[in-house]
């Protein structure tokens, strides 16, 4: 991939997943990450289980093509520093409470003065504005005061979430938009910009389509399982051996999928007729279809409904996505190649790839405070300078 951002700077005070998240993948295009972590205690994501020759694997998932530098933000030698580096960056991410980093001097209209180009990013739970914006942000939280908690799951079923962290990845996501936007933005206007987003905003986002659907019919969603809220037949169905996700989202595949089952009829009961009819109810239909998909394995209905042009897929368990030959031959788990800790590592790569090339660049999550002294060298602290922030506890 071209290194887009090869040649900025990312000074990074964020921690956990989203922002982080957001983070990497400026490095993965080509920035110069330096990711501000507490002396001799780092990223709170350092300690998350489960552990991998003793480092944490969700550090290690959202922390590659970073320099690692220890800093004390509480003292004002460490914010000095952290000025210093934002003095000649392009781009500054925090993930503090909002209010936090203005108290300690390094919102955007402190770094934006010395520094007029500066992209200035934050991430929060709750947005930086209303009557929650000081509350802590976690993926659960968001989750469930954004109502996605409120239909996942199966109905009748206690309150479950997305396990993935889908609010944390799709925060670092939107946040990493908007800095993008801002620095194009800055090439016509010379200025940097301050670029907002939060957890409770994503989670918001992602449920779109039911909040419209909701305007339309006055009607609360709620839990639906495998299924979609705007087609039918759009779910999984048991198989002889497991299950199958058949995905008949028009009424041309609908027809097609019931003559392969070996129901033809379907299609003309004025029951199930077109979508608007199969939709409310769904769950007739799907009793009826699944009598059939029993009769077969999923091996063999997926053959079958290939070749006949129909949308179905396994449900597979991550061990076979891991060694699947199509996520494979899309360069999904490139090997590290600095990966010396851990030589067996391989990290998720980038969902888009340019000219056939994925991230820019993959290196190692870093050690804490590995990069401390190189970094503060190169922003022009001196030897002795660097004696007195060890011996005081400012850096590592």
């Amino acid at each position: 991939m071209p290194r887009t951002l090869e040649g900025m700077t990312c000074v990074d005070l964020t921690q956990n997943v989203a922002g982080p998240y957001c983070t990497q993948l400026l490095g993965d295009f080509g920035a110069t990450v330096i990711k501000i972590e507490r002396p001799r205690v780092g990223d709170d994501a350092r300690r998350f289980f489960p552990f991998w020759q003793n480092e944490s694997t969700a550090f290690l998932t959202y922390n590659r093509n970073k320099k690692s530098v220890c800093v004390d933000l509480d003292h004002p030698r460490g914010r000095e520093i952290v000025h210093r580096l934002a003095a000649k960056a392009d781009i500054f991410v925090h993930s503090m409470k909002p209010g936090s980093a203005e108290s300690r001097g390094l919102g955007y209209e402190d770094l934006s003065r010395e520094n007029p180009r500066l992209v200035y990013g934050s991430i929060s739970g709750f947005g930086d504005k209303g009557p929650l914006k000081e509350l802590p942000g976690y993926d659960p939280l968001a989750q469930a005061y954004s109502g996605i908690i409120s239909v996942n799951g199966h109905p009748g079923s206690a309150p479950a979430r997305v396990v993935v962290p889908i609010v944390d990845v799709g925060s670092g996501m939107w946040l990493f938009i908007g800095i993008l936007a801002a620095l194009f933005e800055r090439v016509s206007t010379g200025r940097g910009a301050k670029v907002a987003g939060s957890l409770l905003e994503t989670g918001v986002v992602w449920t779109s389509l039911l909040m419209t659907a909701y305007q339309a019919n006055g009607e609360v969603p709620g839990p639906i399982g495998s299924a979609s809220p705007a087609a039918a037949p759009y779910e999984a169905f048991e198989t002889s051996d497991s299950w199958i996700l058949i995905a008949a989202g028009n009424d041309r595949l609908f027809a097609k999928l019931c003559r392969l089952l070996d129901v033809p009829e379907l299609p003309q009961d004025p029951r199930f007729k077109s979508n608007g009819e199969r939709v409310p109810r769904r769950h007739e239909l799907h009793k009826i279809l699944e009598h059939e998909t029993k009769r077969r394995t999923t091996d063999e209905w997926i053959r079958r409904m290939r070749e006949a042009g129909i949308p179905a897929g396994p449900i597979n368990k991550l061990d076979k996505v891991f060694r699947d030959e199509q996520v494979n031959a899309l360069g999904m788990f490139p090997a590290v190649p600095s990966a010396f800790r851990i030589p067996d590592l391989k990290l998720v790569d980038i969902a888009v790839s340019i000219n056939d090339q994925k991230s820019a660049k993959n290196q190692m999550p870093p050690l804490l405070g590995e990069h401390t002294e190189e970094v503060l060298r190169s922003a022009g602290y001196s030897d002795a300078e660097l004696k007195v922030f060890r011996d005081e506890g400012i850096t590592n």
